[in-house]
């Protein structure tokens, strides 16, 4: 009952720390992203999460970021369905990148670095693939008309969620193998 109740608290501070680190680079970024998208260091709190508890802290700690951005006003939503994928959807799949959590942990246990952080990018990679695919998606269904005039929706797209989802991979890589450096503990369990 206690890990249980450590696991719902955690995922509720950190996906809460998500959100607020994602508020605040979504004021920052808006004038660059005005249909939504920013460089942001709301992954991150994610990615913790999932190294910790594996998909399933992941995936909830996402769908708590997407569901607090949902809630409070701060998502660009244009329609139902637009919203779910785009909050929703996008944000749970970054935990995902608990698929190599007991590699991550085993590797830090046993000292092993080039193991763990290459699990690590690994592990966000895939998350940040799986968010950067949801919002490419919808940018060529949902956004298509903000195409600049002769150039293809696809390729805007590609662009335009690019243009934020790459940058904020290569800080999530660069932050969370610092953190991990220093503070190795914050992904591991007690047995």
């Amino acid at each position: 009952m206690k890990t249980k109740t450590l696991f719902l608290v955690e995922v509720a501070v950190l996906g809460a720390l998500a959100y607020l680190l994602d508020l605040v680079s979504g004021i920052i970024c808006q004038a660059i992203w005005p249909e939504g998208g920013s460089v942001t260091l709301a992954m991150i709190p994610v990615f913790i999460m999932a190294f910790r508890w594996g998909v399933k802290g992941g995936l909830l700690t996402g769908f708590i970021l997407g569901l607090l951005q949902f809630i409070t006003g701060f998502a660009k939503i244009y329609t139902l369905t637009q919203g779910i994928l785009d909050y929703f959807v996008a944000f749970t799949v970054i935990g995902f990148a608990g698929l190599f959590a007991n590699k991550i942990r085993n590797a830090l246990e046993s000292s092993k670095k080039g193991t763990w952080i290459t699990y690590s990018i690994i592990g966000i990679l895939i998350g940040s693939l799986l968010r950067y695919i949801v919002h490419f998606y919808t940018g060529i269904v949902f956004f298509g008309t903000y195409a600049p005039a002769g150039q293809p929706v696809v390729l805007y797209s590609f662009l335009y969620n690019g243009g934020y989802m790459l940058p904020s991979f290569i800080l999530s890589v660069i932050l969370v193998l610092f953190i991990l450096i220093i503070s190795p503990r914050l992904v591991m369990r007690k047995k």
